[in-house]
């Protein structure tokens, strides 16, 4: 049995807002920063997604 941590899986990292950011090094506040720039990608996308669908049917139920 391995007592080492590495060989477990890494948690998978999560970022609540307004979270205390002073215990962080610079290469976790970075990893946050990468990650909370791709979730905003992924919501816009939906977002844009969700109004094209919106749009299309709007202007099914006009004809």
């Amino acid at each position: 049995m391995s007592f080492i941590d590495d060989d477990r899986p890494q948690k998978k990292v999560a970022h609540e807002i307004g979270a205390d950011l002073s215990t962080l090094s610079v290469d976790e506040l970075r990893a946050r920063v990468a990650l909370l720039k791709a979730e905003i990608v992924r919501i816009e996308a939906e977002a844009a997604s969700k109004t094209s669908t919106r749009s299309a049917a709007e202007s099914l139920f006009r004809s």
